[in-house]
């Protein structure tokens, strides 16, 4: 099983204490490899950082392939192994987001389970380096990213801000880094397209007229895309 969950994470703002949040309790959706969704709430998995939704790494082989897109469907399927998912809160980030450790029914912890499939990294600056055991196991038996080589998510973020130009390997994005188009046809079917699509480069997405972006294939999909 593919496991991949991350968080995004930013410095926090102000907000209540962590003892007056309640814990967040139900049946999760992915958002995508970072990000889930409770009864209409997005919450961010604290400590660790998982590709980016249009992110691109190499296999064993050299071959690109969208690691951002495999998080998030690695995601979905570590939460759909015992549902549903309790999230306690850390912090808000700077966006206004909750920010929690998640744990499944089972007691497993949707952080530590992602790190050990290798698609997400343990990021400690925001974790103290809590899945550094699960991430070298993950490294020694080349799981997930590790198969081959691939950017770390926040570095990829960064580049992604400083640069103009947009590599071959990187997939044009949004401002908050979501690559994957929600388009309406002419004749209304609402289709999406992935970023190396044969249509992708030439489709322009009108949100004023319906049209979106969307961070996963999985968020797509719910949407009735």
């Amino acid at each position: 099983i593919f496991s991949a969950l991350a968080f995004v994470a930013s410095p926090a703002v102000s907000a209540p204490a962590a003892e007056s949040v309640p814990p967040m309790v139900g049946r999760a959706s992915v958002v995508d490899g970072d990000t889930i969704e409770i009864a209409g709430k997005r919450i961010r998995i604290n400590g660790i950082d998982a590709p980016e939704s249009s992110q691109l790494c190499q296999d064993a082989q050299g071959r690109s392939y969208r690691c951002g897109a495999m998080s998030a469907r690695a995601l979905d399927q570590v939460l759909a192994a015992s549902r549903p998912v309790r999230c306690d809160f850390v912090e808000w980030d700077q966006c206004g987001r909750f920010v929690g450790n998640c744990f499944r029914t089972d007691g497993v912890s949707v952080a530590a389970a992602l790190v050990r499939a290798g698609m997400a990294l343990d990021w400690p600056r925001y974790s103290g380096g809590a899945y550094a055991k699960e991430q070298s196991a993950a490294a020694a038996a080349k799981a997930g990213i590790w198969q081959g080589e691939f950017q770390p998510p926040w570095e990829w973020r960064a580049e992604q801000r400083n640069s103009s130009i947009i590599t071959p390997l990187i997939a044009p994005v949004t401002s908050d880094g979501c690559g994957i188009k929600g388009n309406i046809s002419r004749s209304g079917e609402q289709i999406y397209h992935i970023p190396g699509m044969r249509d992708y480069d030439q489709t322009q997405i009108n949100e004023r007229g319906g049209e979106r972006w969307f961070c996963s294939e999985a968020e797509a999909q719910d949407a009735g895309w």
